[in-house]
């Protein structure tokens, strides 16, 4: 009798392994990199007192210290936005008169400008026979064209020119811009015949009060519906000098202003409360009066003339404004029915023409619902 001696497995070894479940299957080593390995520790830090503190130089939130000397992550605090800038505009630029002078100050000028003309060339003997008896004038001097005489031409025209070309026509309702060589030399207000420095550039402004309807701009009502908006501003312009000089356009600036409003002002959208479009309106005079007056512009009120729903959201809108306005009356007939309804049972009970339990009471309620909703269908709303 033999006996078989089994050498035990070597610990190292481990288990042994499970048969191979395919036969062909063959083992390979894929490197694997660990998130969490066995690393040696780091060198200790020693441990240091924990401190709280709060920056001297800012307020912000107190920071803590790492074991490793570095500051912790913290929130800053939240900054408020800062206020919008106002508008400026050159503080010397502030209207002013101009100096100018009456009508017949030009007129004057323009005759003695003629009239020595008239006298040049009676002097140099070119003036015809015709006119020197028409004007009965001495024969003629017969000096000739020599330098002096062209000279008296030059003088005499340069007179008249100036004379006649500075005479300007004030309208009411209407101002004169003045400058010479880019510079702001004043403001005409008045009216009837004056003469004006020839020489100074004119812009006419008008000063009238003015209203100006726009065409539908765009806005929304509190709740972020598109909307479309025609808007009454009523203006004038207050200052001509900053109107003219101190912005390109003052009325393509107050119509940019008044779009700039709406986008900020929700509208009420068609069928809501006076009150709120009221509030809506004082809303948008005060921020359009606030960005026109620095430019020279007076602004008396901006209000919506007409509101009316973006045709991408109107048919939806519309829509939805029947079907509350059905709920709406559904609702109130509904009530009307139960009133009447109780109303006729309370007045069969109390005076005792019919005695009902509940069974029975409940049935009257039902067929006299049935009743009064039917006629009132019938009648139509």
């Amino acid at each position: 009798m033999s006996t078989t001696t089994t050498s035990p497995t070597p610990e190292s070894e481990g288990p042994p392994r499970a048969g191979r479940l395919i036969h062909n299957e063959s083992t390979m080593e894929i490197p694997v990199h660990l998130l969490f390995r066995d690393d040696p520790d780091p060198e200790p830090v020693p441990a240091s007192p924990v401190v709280v503190g709060r920056r001297q130089d800012t307020g912000e939130q107190p920071f803590l210290p790492l074991r490793d000397g570095r500051e912790a992550p913290r929130f800053r605090r939240p900054v408020a936005a800062k206020a919008r800038p106002a508008v400026r505009v050159d503080p010397e630029l502030v209207e002013r008169p101009a100096r100018v002078l009456p009508g017949v100050a030009g007129v004057l000028a323009g005759v003695c400008g003629m009239a020595g003309c008239v006298a040049n060339s009676w002097w140099a003997g070119v003036l015809p026979p015709l006119a020197v008896h028409a004007l009965r004038l001495p024969g003629d001097a017969g000096a000739g064209l020599g330098p002096v005489q062209w000279a008296g031409y030059a003088g005499a025209g340069a007179l008249g020119l100036f004379g006649f070309g500075g005479l300007a026509r004030g309208r009411t309702g209407r101002a004169w811009v003045l400058g010479l060589f880019g510079r702001y030399r004043g403001t005409v207000r008045r009216t009837g015949l004056m003469w004006v420095n020839p020489l100074l550039l004119r812009r006419r402004v008008d000063v009238r009060l003015r209203h100006w309807r726009s065409e539908p701009m765009q806005a929304a009502d509190g709740n972020g519906v598109a909307l479309r908006v025609v808007v009454l501003v009523v203006w004038r312009v207050r200052d001509t000098a900053r109107a003219v000089l101190g912005v390109e356009d003052h009325e393509t600036y107050l119509r940019e202003c008044v779009e700039a409003a709406l986008a900020q002002v929700p509208v009420e959208p068609p069928g809501g409360a006076r009150g709120s479009v009221e509030a809506a309106g004082d809303a948008l005079t005060r921020l359009v009066a606030a960005d026109a007056a620095p430019v020279g512009l007076e602004v008396f009120s901006v209000r919506p003339v007409r509101v009316e729903y973006a045709p991408e959201v109107a048919a939806a809108m519309h829509r939805r404004r029947i079907a509350a306005l059905d709920a709406q009356q559904r609702a109130g007939m509904l009530a009307s029915v139960v009133d009447s309804v109780e109303d006729t049972v309370t007045r069969l009970t109390v005076r005792g023409l019919v005695e009902l339990d509940d069974y029975e009471r409940k049935a009257l309620v039902k067929d006299l619902t049935v009743a009064f909703c039917a006629g009132r269908g019938e009648q139509g709303p």
